[in-house]
């Protein structure tokens, strides 16, 4: 099993861990942004965390893995290979996430829901209760990396991750940065 300090290594190493100032999904600020496609550009290192993720649920039935689009796409993509079953991604749809492309579950299927970042858990969640009212049995939930806090985590299924990382997060009135005059990035694909 990969220890956190070689996931950390493996962040810095692929350029995936960033320091700056970010405006995130969520409204927020942060000095620190993680940024998994830069992780996942790397098939090799992307297989070492995929793996991770799929010992952690070695043991559990698992007929399908999903991911939201699209950060989860290429992580659940590893996580089904290293699992041997197939793998799905749900999309944003005039709002809302969507199985598009053909994608669809069958009633009772074991499902595993997979993303790269877990902020408050919103985008897991919503694949999480497409999934659900379509018949699937959605098993749990996995990440590669955590930054979420037990006041804002949606994700109402079991959830874990490779990495647990408390980054603060501020309110715009009170970013340190933005009180230096800072201009915050924003990163991520949510807006996609």
């Amino acid at each position: 099993m990969i220890s956190e300090k070689e996931v950390i290594s493996i962040l810095e190493e692929t350029n995936a861990l960033k320091k700056g100032h970010f405006l995130l999904t969520s409204g927020m600020h942060s000095e620190q942004y993680v940024q998994c496609a830069q992780l996942l550009r790397f098939p090799d290192k992307a297989e070492i965390i995929a793996k991770a993720i799929a010992e952690k649920f070695k043991n559990q039935p698992i007929d399908l893995v999903a991911g939201p689009a699209i950060g989860g796409i290429i992580i659940a993509y590893e996580v089904a290979r290293a699992l041997g079953v197939p793998n799905i991604f749900a999309e944003r749809e005039n709002g809302q996430m969507v199985l598009c492309r053909g994608f669809s579950v069958k009633h009772g299927q074991k499902v595993l829901v997979v993303e790269d970042v877990i902020t408050t858990g919103g985008s897991t969640q919503e694949v999480v209760d497409l999934l659900t009212e379509q018949g699937a049995d959605v098993i749990g939930a996995a990440s590669i990396i955590d930054r979420s806090n037990k006041d804002n985590l949606k994700i109402k299924v079991p959830f874990v991750s490779v990495l647990k990382l408390d980054i603060p997060v501020f309110a715009e009135s009170d970013c340190p940065l933005c009180l230096q005059g800072s201009q915050a990035e924003k990163p991520g694909s949510r807006n996609i």
